[in-house]
């Protein structure tokens, strides 16, 4: 039984300081509820519990006045249907009830505070939290590309089935019935997706806008077919490489072959090659620098450019001529599209990626150049490489080491185009490049 009343309640004052001015009062009524009373005179409830180990004290909300009878309301109060949890003042009665509960999520080792807040606090669906997602992770921390690939994937595959969801309410069943009509036709895409959403959780957990667990990755994959183990990409044999180069030399030099041959020299990725600027180069240091924004990886990188490389850009276009994109498309200002170079392969008659010729200038560094540590190879081809331990460490970039790597690669590739090289092949004529 606790020891406040009624008419104890209405009748606290607060308490008296040894120079006459009012003071807080603390009334206590038991099982750590307390009546506190401002020198305002204002009145409020408080909670005071044990969460692991520690004193917390909780505001229950103020001290509600207690009518006799049905109150402004008559018979049917709109108050009573509210949800304790969610009322800003409550009776000595209903802070009794609301003490008791949160009392025993304390023992059971639950936030009370949390507990009390999670029904006020507005939930929003999954498609709002992906905005909320892509908004706080892309300041600062994403590269523009990695931003807009996550915003887009889920915007398209997810939100039609979950974006009407609160966020707290989307299990794994919920994710499964969204990744289905993906999840075999686009493997790759579906995975990364539904590491997306678990992402968007994720983040609405540390909002405070879930207090589920994340969905199990097990249970998800119980509800989805088994997908087609991924294959590598298809790569040309890297003996091979000399030849099919000598022959794109001897053909028309249009943008996309030329693009593709500088892909082919560099080991880059075909769409760091074909948003490539001439702004990034700089011949007199022989250096191609990429920043965190044109990097898969997020993460500035500078490549070496080799004899060869130099010959493609100096051919590709006149001195005076050397403004905005090194390969331009087709449209003023925009760049090659992903099947640009792909199509050059395609009219040689070849089936494997441009790509592959990364894994083509991996399996050369590993076979005919096995003084060079794989680490250089790793780093020319701008992977992330070592031990987080091994990476606070590591200061340099390995760039002398990255030089003659790729310096013997042009010479390998494209002897024609390097000094010492023989087999050589008569380009056309200087003359700028047309987008092919």
């Amino acid at each position: 039984m606790g020891k406040l009343t009624t008419i104890k309640v209405r009748a606290a004052k607060p308490g008296v300081s040894a120079d006459g001015k009012p003071t807080k009062a603390v009334y206590q009524d038991g099982e750590g509820l307390f009546l506190l009373v401002k020198p305002s005179g204002a009145r409020f409830w408080m909670l005071r519990v044990q969460v692991n180990g520690k004193r917390r004290d909780i505001g229950l909300g103020a001290v509600a006045v207690e009518t006799v009878g049905g109150g402004a309301f008559g018979d049917h109060d709109p108050v009573a249907d509210t949800s304790l949890m969610l009322r800003s003042s409550l009776t000595l009665a209903e802070a009794r009830k609301k003490a008791v509960a949160l009392r025993e999520l304390a023992k059971a080792g639950a936030n009370p505070v949390a507990e009390r807040d999670r029904e006020r606090r507005v939930i929003p669906t999954f498609a709002e939290a992906v905005t909320a997602t892509h908004e706080a992770l892309s300041a600062g921390k994403w590269a523009e590309r990695t931003a807009k690939a996550f915003l887009a994937s889920l915007i398209e595959h997810a939100n039609p089935k979950l974006g009407a969801m609160r966020v707290d309410a989307i299990g794994g069943s919920d994710i499964v019935l969204a990744l289905a009509p993906i999840w075999n036709d686009k493997p790759v895409m579906a995975r990364k997706v539904r590491a997306r959403i678990v992402q968007v959780l994720a983040f609405a957990k540390a909002r405070g806008w879930r207090a589920d667990a994340l969905p199990d990755a097990r249970e998800m994959r119980s509800g989805l077919s088994s997908q087609t183990r991924g294959k590598n990409f298809a790569a040309m044999p890297f003996a091979v490489v000399p030849d099919f180069v000598a022959e794109q030399l001897s053909k028309e030099r249009g943008a996309s072959r030329m693009a593709l041959l500088f892909a082919i020299l560099t080991a880059a990725r075909s769409g760091e090659v074909r948003n490539a600027t001439w702004a990034q180069i700089d011949f007199e240091a022989r250096t191609w620098t990429r920043s965190a924004a044109d990097m898969k990886m997020g993460v500035p990188h500078v490549v070496t450019l080799n004899d060869a490389a130099i010959a493609i850009l100096e051919r590709t276009a006149p001195e005076g001529q050397r403004t905005g994109l090194i390969f331009p498309g087709a449209k003023e200002g925009r760049p090659l599209s992903d099947m640009s170079l792909t199509k050059i392969m395609r009219l040689a008659g070849r089936a494997e990626t441009v790509h592959g010729f990364r894994s083509a200038f991996r399996d050369w560094a590993a076979e005919k150049m096995p003084t060079i540590p794989a680490m250089v190879a790793e780093m020319a081809l701008a992977h992330s490489v070592g031990t987080a331990t091994e990476k606070a460490y590591l200061r340099s970039d390995l760039r002398d080491m990255r030089r003659a790597l790729m310096d013997a690669w042009g010479r390998f590739a494209a002897p024609s185009l390097s000094p010492g090289g023989n087999n050589v092949i008569e380009m056309e004529p200087k003359a700028a490049v047309v987008a092919a």
